[in-house]
């Protein structure tokens, strides 16, 4: 099977993108581009939390209702929900209403703070595990450097963060550059993390 896809504006994407309309802004303007700015990183690895056995498509149809419904992912805020806001949130229709991963996300705010205070930011933490010496894109969805970030979120605490979900927030935070060989933005992905700052 291609890894590429044509659009109808006729540049060459990762064939991923043509699953739905609405992919390809989110392909060609976030995916696999470096971020380096902790909220967004929080809100990104929650996200694919509550994606776990389910479509990335139902996720971002709804994350502006995730970010009304968790105050824009501001994880010091998060970490003081308690059981009166976690019964409004399981009564919220436009998120995702899991008990278990409402608890896990709320759980892990608290770990990053922690992670923040030690580390002196999340974006330090994460950039650590950045991978260095890609697979040929798309074609794993492993990598030594995603299986320890699992391992050390769980040995800290966090849930909901297995390996599928680290590689997914890795490819989607631009932590290795997953854009098929023949997409356009793969260039375009590497010319940004050249010109990113890694976070110390």
């Amino acid at each position: 099977m291609s890894r590429i896809v044509t659009g109808a504006d006729g540049r060459d994407r990762c064939a991923w993108s043509a699953s739905a309309p609405e992919f390809d802004a989110y392909h060609d303007s976030e995916w696999g581009f470096p971020v380096g700015e902790d909220r967004r990183l929080f809100e990104k690895i929650c996200l694919e939390s509550f994606q776990s056995g389910l479509s990335w498509r139902t996720i971002l149809s709804k994350r502006e209702n995730f970010r009304v419904a968790f105050d824009g992912f501001d994880y010091h805020a998060m970490a003081g929900y308690g059981p009166e806001r976690v019964a409004a949130l399981l009564q919220d229709a436009g998120i995702i209403r899991h008990r278990g991963k409402i608890e896990a996300v709320i759980n892990n705010a608290a770990l990053a703070i922690e992670i923040e205070a030690r580390e002196g930011s999340l974006a330090a933490f994460f950039w650590r595990y950045e991978v260095k010496t890609p697979p040929e894109p798309q074609t794993v969805s492993t990598c030594p450097e995603l299986v320890a970030l699992s391992k050390e979120l769980k040995k800290r605490g966090w849930k909901f963060v297995g390996p599928t979900t680290c590689f997914a927030f890795m490819q989607a935070m631009g932590l290795v550059n997953d854009h098929a060989e023949g997409c356009f933005c793969r260039p375009l992905a590497a010319q940004a993390r050249r010109a990113f700052t890694v976070p110390v």
